[in-house]
């Protein structure tokens, strides 16, 4: 098992597969009446979180305390971070209050990787910047497995804002990894520069992919990442890339849609679509909780 999870790119089949089934694992015990275990008691995970978020740090904090750890939410307004207290500086403390494991969210790419320098314990990236995202993949992947049965020769499509997104090169690697074929569907503007080193195609036209996937995610149109406008309107957008009852209708009877949230509605998806029996946001969120269980569990010796 790996000592932090910092990339998706950082896992192996065999590694991604052992979260996987222990996800699964871990969501069929938590039927029980008393969704504790013990298995983690006596530790510490410190949320240390630089940018705003709701699901990742409820999941979070959800995933620790269901397995007895104790937990520590850092943000950093109105922390020490305010007054212009480094992120060495903010390590180094961490470390002297004994954590176990730190989860990170950063808006500097690369800063879990540099955290990972300074602290002997675990550290999660929870998003970095415009750079990765590897437990939303993760997340993603137990989701597309639960629905479909099998992540081996499946067909994605990621479809929006990739230049931004860190989810999209998380499930990239990740998928990529696990047999999956990912197509990347965005307007020029919205596609990294190098995507031609992605293991993935690259398609600008949504409606001649639908019809050939299992799998269509929507991206967040990440509009507070943008300094200058790289479609012209949001109606523009939505009329190009955007998830309507049409296209839906387009794809594969068995296909699911999906979106990591939050939702742009009427924009990257309607609410008809984003609230159908094909749509798994919803199940995205609670299998984030069983998989994030899941890479603590690991990570911190559950294991053994």
């Amino acid at each position: 098992m790996i000592t932090h999870l910092l990339s998706a790119g950082d896992l192996d089949a065999e590694t991604a597969t052992l979260i996987l089934d222990t996800a699964t694992e871990l969501a069929a015990a938590s039927g029980r009446s008393v969704r504790k275990f013990p298995t983690l008691r006596g530790r510490t995970v410190v949320n240390l979180f630089y940018e705003d978020s709701t699901r990742t740090r409820i999941s979070f904090e959800a995933a620790a305390k269901r397995l007895s750890a104790d937990v520590i939410n850092f943000s950093a307004k109105g922390s020490s971070v305010s007054k212009g207290e480094s992120l060495k500086d903010t390590a180094l403390t961490l470390q002297a209050m004994g954590a176990d494991a730190v989860v990170i969210r950063h808006q500097a790419s690369g800063a879990p990787h540099t955290l990972a320098k300074w602290v002997d314990g675990a550290v999660v990236n929870a998003g970095d910047g415009t750079h990765e995202h590897p437990t939303q993949a993760l997340l993603d992947a137990y989701t597309m497995r639960s629905r479909l049965g099998r992540l081996d020769g499946l067909r994605v499509g990621i479809v929006g804002d990739v230049l931004h997104s860190r989810v999209a090169r998380s499930n990239v690697l990740l998928l990529a990894t696990l047999g999956a074929e990912v197509t990347l569907v965005a307007p020029p503007t919205l596609v990294p520069v190098g995507v031609g080193s992605w293991p993935a195609d690259v398609s600008y036209d949504l409606d001649a992919v639908l019809p050939k996937l299992d799998v269509v995610m929507a991206l967040r149109v990440q509009r507070e990442r943008m300094n200058t406008s790289y479609f012209p309107t949001e109606r523009e957008y939505a009329r190009r890339y955007g998830l309507d009852a049409r296209r839906v209708a387009a794809l594969p009877e068995h296909a699911i849609v999906m979106h990591p949230g939050p939702m742009n509605r009427g924009m990257e998806i309607t609410p008809e679509v984003a609230d159908s029996p094909r749509s798994t946001i919803v199940e995205q969120v609670t299998n984030g909780v069983n998989v994030r269980m899941a890479v603590l569990y690991l990570l911190l010796g559950g294991a053994s």
